[in-house]
């Protein structure tokens, strides 16, 4: 389970996250959304451990992975990439075909499109086993079909090893497909919270009625 509890992180005398409480049940997929600058990549990186917190506590499991919006690559072709985590190639060519980038194995991984290097990215995170999987946008350089797919493996991943899974995203149908909870987060702060379909059917307040207006829902 993940516990917050009057977290804050600030710069200066400017707040960019202010979360009096949340609660994550294990084992459940939680979805945020927001503008950009709403804080959701701040919470995921101080989940993470890569920020440190201005006040507050963190609750949560020993074994986290996180993967950052911004996908790269390490030297070396798409299998390389794949078992510096430590993972067998047999792994590293199952997560290839089920990303669909198997014919592209053998290529440098530097020589890929951005929503192939988000696949891989992902591929290189889903070979190692957590009990808290956090990803940032994680459909963000994907075309449809590609955001399907990423969809699809999260959702097996989470499946197979039964671990809660944060996430942010501009995507509804990420949300809807992927996720058990979406929150809504402005300035920093939650303003909606609630089953995925239910909220974007249902926002419960003006500013969230507003946020989503601009979504093309079709899930």
């Amino acid at each position: 389970m993940i516990e917050i509890r009057d977290l804050k992180k600030s710069y200066g005398e400017r707040t960019v996250l202010d979360f009096p409480e949340l609660t994550v049940r294990d084992g459940e997929a939680l979805a945020f959304a927001g503008p950009n600058g709403s804080g959701k990549t701040t919470l995921l990186r101080l989940l993470s451990g890569l920020l440190k917190s201005s006040g507050g506590t963190i609750k949560k499991p020993g074994r986290v992975l996180y993967l950052p919006q911004q996908a790269y690559a390490f030297k070396g072709d798409l299998v390389r990439n794949i078992t510096l985590t430590g993972a067998d190639k047999e792994t590293a060519d199952r997560l290839l075909q089920k990303l669909e980038l198997s014919a592209l194995a053998n290529k440098k991984a530097a020589s890929l499109s951005g929503g192939e290097l988000q696949r891989l990215a992902l591929c290189r995170v889903l070979s190692v086993d957590c009990e808290l999987l956090l990803l940032d946008e994680p459909t963000s350089a994907c075309d449809a079909k590609g955001a399907e797919l990423v969809i699809e493996a999260i959702r097996e991943y989470k499946n197979k090893t039964g671990c809660t899974v944060l996430m942010s995203t501009h995507s509804p149908v990420l949300a809807v497909k992927a996720a058990d909870r979406l929150i809504f987060l402005n300035n920093g702060r939650i303003t909606a919270d609630g089953k995925p379909k239910e909220l974007l059917t249902n926002p419960g307040n003006e500013w969230a009625a507003s946020f989503i207006a601009g979504w093309k829902i079709e899930c």
